[in-house]
């Protein structure tokens, strides 16, 4: 998971998923209608094996302890994520980042890229594109082209100036959205 994706998922919750592995076990098995044996099935592991994570007795392994943390996050707080995406898509979001731009302009400007912090409105329309392309399974290149098409036509560009500036998003230090 990319940076781009994290920071939407951050942004889609109100509460953080749970960190234990034994109130993880616990909020799948909720979700699994207390069924442990539905659980195990859906985890791939034995229904002894989920009876004692349940308890806290051991520990899964890493590739079953990655896919239970992954079963949390894809049904953790559903319809809150589903209006946060809306108002998203219909309000558009605050990109708070620090990255080197690179910039590709006429003859006798620089292109070095430089590190830059940025806090800008974004429109809908880059919300709507950056979960088209998330749904789609975009990795985090594709990602981060999007948002550097966005920023060049929404904060460099902005007001006509700049108009033959190409943006190019080289390295995110960090980034943060708010939805």
């Amino acid at each position: 998971m990319g940076e781009i994706d994290e920071g939407l998922e951050r942004a889609e919750r109100t509460r953080p998923i749970p960190q234990s592995v034994q109130a993880r076990m616990r909020f799948l098995l909720k979700d699994a209608k207390g069924s442990t044996k539905q659980l195990a099935a859906d985890l791939g592991v034995s229904q002894r094996t989920v009876q004692r994570w349940l308890k806290g007795q051991g520990t899964p392994k890493p590739a079953a302890a990655k896919k239970v943390e992954q079963r949390v996050r894809t049904k953790w707080q559903p319809r809150v994520k589903q209006r946060v995406r809306r108002d998203a898509e219909k309000n558009g979001f605050t990109l708070h980042i620090q990255a080197a731009f690179g910039f590709s302009a006429a003859s006798g400007s620089t292109d070095d890229p430089r590190q830059r912090p940025i806090t800008h409105k974004m429109p809908g329309s880059v919300a709507q594109q950056l979960y088209a392309a998330r749904d789609a399974g975009a990795d985090q290149a594709e990602q981060e082209q999007i948002l550097a098409d966005a920023l060049g036509e929404h904060y460099f560009r902005q007001g006509g100036r700049a108009r033959r500036l190409d943006v190019e998003l080289n390295d995110i230090s960090w980034m943060d959205l708010e939805l």
